[in-house]
């Protein structure tokens, strides 16, 4: 387990410090969306609807519309209000422990003594299990001040935050406005029925079926082979696959110059070249395959240099240019 926070319980002029660890998990199995075409992850896009720019997470405030109006509240706006730089878990009052509604019960947190001395913290916990009283707290967690109950579980102190008032809705409904008559012998029956299925709670009897299942449907699955390589359900990033098509237009602008070379090659010794000729021009032709720098066909470069223009920077791309005297002195010799 790691901690989440650390901070210390004060009550009076009693400190005592503890190190909060999350109390529950999910044991949901994590699953994600994929195109069912292809299999390929769905990535969602922040995107601003005014300029249709998509926005990096760096950039994004947050907001609050009144359905006519917006207030953009900035990072700075935020840093002025209440925020967990109180490291204090500060007791209110103690409280008898069946005053408080399960249905106000949140998340749960143990707290480990944090100190070289455990004494203060087997004190409060000793006191709240004596006193059968639930400490009521206030502290700072995630950017929000929250209320918490602070209670004994087994050795372990246990806070568990509290919704606020308010957050707790009314039961409201018509039916339960209707008069109903409930006679004394269906009351005594359902009471009967009731007893007939009476146990202590256990809750290690329990299981969630649903993950179970779906966790052998995907063992399943994976034992039949019936899986993609997960590498292969990403796609390229826009940067990537910029990149890569400079590449493709960089390859294919070569195999045009060298087969162009080739043709040239070929025209030349059809019309009477000696062989030497045609030997010494094939040779550089067929170097410039494996090395794009040693073509010396200059409409071949010029070839390359218009079709692969993102690659222009490249020396690859720059060199065929350079040897163009050279193509003519081989010329003029030649005739």
């Amino acid at each position: 387990m790691r901690a989440i926070w650390s901070g210390a319980v004060t009550f009076g002029l009693v400190n005592v410090p503890v190190k909060v660890y999350s109390a529950t998990e999910d044991h949901d199995i994590s699953l994600h969306q994929v195109h069912d075409a292809d299999g390929g992850r769905i990535r969602y896009q922040r995107r601003c609807e005014v300029c249709e720019l998509i926005v990096d997470y760096a950039h994004i405030d947050k907001a609050y519309d009144d359905g006519e109006r917006t207030v953009v509240i900035t990072d700075e706006d935020f840093k002025q209000l209440p925020s967990e730089r109180s490291r204090e878990i500060d007791v209110v009052e103690f409280v008898p422990s069946d005053q408080i509604d399960p249905i106000m019960l949140d998340k749960s947190y143990f707290l480990e003594p944090a100190s070289a001395s455990a004494k203060a913290y087997a004190l409060l916990r000793r006191t709240l299990e004596e006193t059968d009283r639930t400490a009521i707290v206030q502290f700072a967690l995630r950017q929000k001040t929250r209320l918490g109950a602070l209670r004994v579980r087994g050795d372990v102190l246990m806070l568990q935050s509290l919704l606020w008032d308010d957050e707790v809705r009314e039961a409201s409904f018509p039916a339960l406005d209707e008069k109903v008559r409930i006679s004394a012998k269906e009351l005594q029956m359902s009471a009967a029925l009731v007893s007939s299925f009476e146990s202590d709670f256990e809750p290690d009897k329990y299981s969630d079926d649903y993950q179970e299942q779906l966790r052998e449907l995907i063992e399943a699955k994976l034992e039949k082979g019936d899986a993609l390589d997960t590498e292969d359900t990403f796609g390229e990033s826009d940067d990537e696959s910029d990149d890569g098509g400079e590449v493709l237009d960089l390859m294919e602008a070569l195999r045009r110059s060298v087969d162009k070379s080739r043709g040239a090659s070929g025209s030349d010794a059809s019309t009477g070249s000696s062989s030497k000729s045609s030997a010494s021009k094939s040779g550089p032709a067929r170097s410039s395959a494996s090395k794009p720098s040693a073509s010396k066909s200059s409409g071949s470069a010029k070839d390359a240099t218009s079709t692969a223009k993102p690659a222009a920077r490249k020396p690859a791309a720059k060199k065929p240019a350079a040897k163009k005297p050279a193509s003519k002195t081989a010329t003029s010799k030649s005739a």
